[in-house]
């Protein structure tokens, strides 16, 4: 222990004698070190003295002249998210994005768990390795709940994490079970890990359910992603004060379009309708397409509890067999869905276009619409196939200019990723009995076009207001132009399948993409090389900095037309009516903070979704262990490739070691696996014969075994 702490202030020192060094232009010597950091006694000076040596020594200071002393320009401790690999040990990604990641061996991560905001110390770099370096420091947990499955001993308790990122047991006493049973799912919180113990300790704060049942993994997966089971009490009171019925003092200002043709057009199994389409033919033979969207923001007022608990939220959530919203069910699927025959209120983007989709005039505000016929995706495609059937005239009038809308985006460099989008047939327990990919027809593009051109038009409303005045703070939907250095890896790979991307210029690249995604259409390799070109891409943002969307290749865009299942709608309406009103610019820095939070919460959702997909892909092929698929090989990493089934678009590994006829490593730059004797390639995008080995539902893994067909 005493050789620990002796460590510990040997840390502590550099760290203090390296702010001093880091803020003087000049080499110090010990004295004017010390004397920066109060130090007058002679032992405390000399200890400065030993450390600045030692370091020197390590290569952490420099000695430009005898007795003086400089920071080196490598960093001795940095800040940044711990990244924990299979083995144990991780790796610390800085904040600073200048900087490189750090290596962090399991011993040395001391209680650090994944996602943890920490505080490193780094290692003088030997010859040839890798920069290496131990926690010092916890700044920040980034979680402290988790799910696993209880095991109970007559002693004691221990909770199996399902997290695979989560390497440690949490002991839990037997005072602490709340009722747990063996074997059931539960959701743990680390109350304590005290330095010298192996595995934290915690308390059940929730019993999830039986394992394997249904309801209990879906919850697991909510609770995993911070997402709550339920609303507060006082959320669900305040929705349930707001009246159903519109009232007339609720009209004021509003634009009536209630005796204009208008419809929805939705899934067939929603039930929150958030957006409206009305269809006017005016006198000079030109159309009015008003784009209406529930108004969200009349109800959810700022700092009432429901704004308070949707921003948090942040989104809805899209599990496979259920939708957890940002708003409780009497908003989302009542107060403000759009219903039929019912009148409700909105935010409308109203425009003018003549027949080849050019905008003749625009108008933004508050609308009350009375919506005559809700229709399916399906519904609406079979009027726009049979040219028949209610309101055929409005609908194949707007999928015509929904077509023109479209061909005018492609031009202008606009990228259609068309990835599949796999469904499940679920009995009544939610166990899937089937798989099918869903088809987006004509009638998915219509609402799509006329979205994004209400979303577009809001944004460059907004922004050019603010030209040559002040600027006006808004929520921007912010999507940059990808790093050309991983788009010419994809590049490379896609060129095995014939295709070639043209690098030229940012037009060209969406060119050469748009020609890809529409080859590839139907193919068993569509969905590992969208997968791909998208992963190249840059990730789509909420911001307030007014930058262009790549992917729509629109200068302005941004998010309007989702207010009932995404918040930075919500703000997004907001603002527009405070602008519209004439009030003056809102506070960048909270708006940023919220766009940040919505961008956060965005990807967790998303990442649940995935995680919910995984499981009945888990639970599906539990049925079919044993059964041979044709598959893909979707990914490949140094422990084993990834293989997505052609039929079913399951996904699962074939571990390497598991491959008897070779010795097989990653050969990470051309995306494959080579075998070392035989210099057999197994390569990203190659067709391959497997076997269902074992699935493992609580770690929602599938392992294949490779039939080798040779």
């Amino acid at each position: 222990m005493a050789k620990k702490k002796a460590t510990d202030l040997e840390q502590v020192l550099t760290q203090l004698i390296s702010d001093v060094l880091n803020k003087s232009k000049d080499a110090l010597n010990y004295k004017q070190v010390s004397a920066k950091l109060n130090i007058t006694d002679t032992a405390s000076k000399e200890t400065i003295l030993e450390v600045m040596r030692e370091q020197t020594l390590r290569g952490i200071f420099v000695e430009p002249e005898k007795g003086k002393f400089q920071l080196k320009d490598l960093k001795t401790f940095i800040i940044g998210k711990v990244d924990i690999t299979a083995d144990g040990s991780g790796y610390v990604v800085p904040d600073d994005e200048f900087e490189k990641d750090i290596y962090i061996s399991a011993r040395k991560l001391h209680n650090a768990l994944h996602g943890d905001k920490v505080k490193v110390y780094i290692f003088a770099k030997k010859s040839g390795r890798k920069n290496e370096g131990e926690v010092i420091e916890i700044i920040e947990r980034a979680k402290t709940d988790f799910i696993g499955v209880i095991k109970i001993s007559e002693r004691f308790a221990f909770v199996n994490i399902d997290d695979r990122k989560m390497l440690h047991d949490i002991f839990v006493p037997l005072t602490d079970l709340n009722g747990a049973k063996n074997g059931q799912k539960v959701q743990v919180t680390i109350t304590d890990w005290p330095e010298e113990a192996k595995n934290p300790i915690g308390k059940v704060i929730n019993i999830l359910g039986e394992q394997g049942d249904n309801n209990a993994e879906m919850n697991a997966i909510l609770a995993q992603f911070g997402f709550p089971l339920e609303f507060p009490p006082e959320v669900e009171k305040e929705a349930n004060g707001i009246p159903e019925i519109v009232k007339k003092k609720d009209l004021a200002g509003r634009k009536d379009f209630r005796n204009t043709v208008t419809f929805t057009i939705d899934p067939a199994d929603a039930k929150d309708f958030d957006d409206a389409i009305s269809v006017k033919v005016l006198e000079n033979g030109n159309y009015e397409i008003g784009v209406h969207i529930a108004d969200v923001s009349h109800y959810v007022t700022p700092n009432s509890e429901l704004d308070k608990e949707a921003y948090a939220r942040g989104t809805s959530v899209y599990l496979v067999d259920r939708v957890i919203p940002m708003l409780p069910e009497r908003l989302s699927n009542g107060v403000c869905s759009l219903r039929p025959n019912e009148d409700k209120l909105c935010f409308g983007a109203v425009f003018e276009l003549d027949d080849k989709a050019n905008i003749h005039s625009e108008w933004f505000g508050r609308t009350v619409i009375n919506s005559n016929r809700r229709f399916s995706y399906e519904e609406a495609q079979e009027i726009i196939e049979n040219k028949e059937g209610d309101h055929a005239l409005e609908i194949l009038k707007l999928n015509e200019l929904a077509h023109i809308l479209r061909e005018k985006k492609f031009k202008a460099g606009a990228i259609s990723f068309e990835s599949t989008e796999v469904k499940f047939k679920l009995d009544e327990a939610g166990k899937p009995i089937g798989v099918y990919v869903k088809e987006r027809k004509d009638a998915h593009k219509l609402i799509e076009d006329f979205m994004l051109l209400a979303n577009k038009k809001v944004a460059e409303f907004v922004s050019k207001k603010g030209k040559g005045k002040q600027k006006y703070t808004f929520v921007y939907r912010s999507h940059d132009s990808p790093n050309l250095e991983t788009l010419n890896t994809f590049a490379l790979f896609a060129a095995r399948f014939g295709y070639k991307i043209n690098m030229k210029s940012d037009k060209e690249i969406a060119k050469s993409l748009n020609f890809l995604m529409e080859d590839v259409e139907g193919k068993k390799e569509q969905n590992v090389l969208t997968q791909l070109a998208i992963r190249s891409m840059a990730k789509a943002i909420y911001t307030t900095k007014k930058t262009s969307h790549y992917g729509l290749a629109f200068d302005h865009y941004t998010h309007f037309t989702s207010p009932i299942r995404r918040y930075p709608d919500v703000m997004v309406h907001r603002l527009l009516a405070s602008y519209l009103n004439g009030e003056k610019s809102a506070d960048e820095e909270q708006y940023e903070i919220a766009s940040s939070h919505s961008s956060a919460m965005e990807k967790r959702a998303a990442d649940a979704e995935r995680a919910s997909i995984k499981y009945k892909q888990v639970e599906y092929l539990e049925e079919n262990i044993g059964n041979t698929y044709g598959g893909i090989i979707s990914g490949v990493t140094e422990w084993g490739m990834y293989v997505e089934l052609i039929d079913n678009k399951c996904e699962g590994m074939i571990r390497l070691r598991d491959i008897a006829d070779d010795f097989y490593v990653l050969d990470e730059k051309n995306y494959c696996i080579i075998g070392q004797r035989k210099k057999k390639k197994y390569q990203l995008g190659d067709e391959v014969q497997v076997k269902v080995k074992k699935v493992d539902l609580s770690k929602r893994q599938i392992d294949f075994s490779l039939i080798n067909t040779q």
